[in-house]
């Protein structure tokens, strides 16, 4: 198991390339030998697809793919696979997807036999829900207990961590132990706008709490210079 607290924080800020190709690469190009981690969603790997992970892989990067899988096991054994082969080094999925629909990823990557597996996570809870949007959806759990139930779920399954926001980290580094990874988002520096996300920390709050790593995006990547924001949110760690 890696042990997380052994590499220097700034080296575990990710930052979202939430945003379409050409700004991804323009952001890519700024962001070489300062950021180690970049994350690619949706919006990107739906536009750009695997080929995106290969060019910024070449560029030094480690990527994080975050397409939160979530369908049938058989499915999701194939998409994990998919996703194992593009090169990324992190992926998600959605842990209210069950226990044989994870190990069927699980599955499926090991049967690739790769050199390194990516890291896996469980998506727990979003962070842009509130305990009313829970609650419209039928989860009558409080927000704490639905985020726990699904950490552990996905520990079960072999997962090797979660996504949960913030205000999470501390209680699932003291249920999943020190060797989870615990991958925040809704991470927020002093003065900057919340955006769409309801449940947020300031990075260094985050690191306290115990996340593993940090998400980042629009702080930096709609920042003037993004480069110098990137920069900001290390010197303040």
């Amino acid at each position: 198991m890696l042990d997380y607290a052994s590499i220097p924080e700034s080296e575990r800020i990710i930052v979202a390339l939430d945003c379409d190709e050409r700004r991804a690469r323009e952001l890519a190009e700024q962001l070489v030998g300062r950021a180690t981690w970049l994350k690619i969603g949706m919006t990107l790997f739906y536009q750009a697809g695997p080929t995106m992970v290969a060019n910024l892989k070449d560029m030094g990067f480690k990527i994080f793919v975050d397409l939160k899988l979530h369908d049938i096991p058989h499915q999701v054994k194939g998409a994990a696979q998919s996703v194992a082969l593009s090169g990324a080094d992190m992926i998600t999925m959605h842990s209210c997807g069950g226990l044989d629909m994870m190990k069927a990823a699980l599955e499926g990557i090991s049967e690739l036999q790769l050199e390194t597996n990516p890291i896996t996570l469980g998506i727990t809870v979003l962070t842009s829900m509130s305990q009313e949007d829970l609650t419209s959806i039928g989860v009558n759990r409080p927000m704490k207990e639905q985020v726990e139930a699904l950490a552990l779920l996905a520990q079960k399954a072999g997962l090797d961590g979660v996504v949960a926001s913030p205000q999470e980290a501390q209680g699932l580094r003291s249920l999943l132990g020190d060797n989870a990874a615990i991958v925040t988002p809704g991470v927020r520096p002093l003065g900057a706008a919340l955006g769409d996300q309801t449940r947020v920390a300031t990075p260094r709050k985050a690191f306290d709490a115990g996340a593993s790593h940090l998400v980042i995006g629009r702080p930096i990547t709609e920042a003037d210079v993004p480069v110098r924001a990137f920069d900001e949110i290390v010197k303040g760690l």
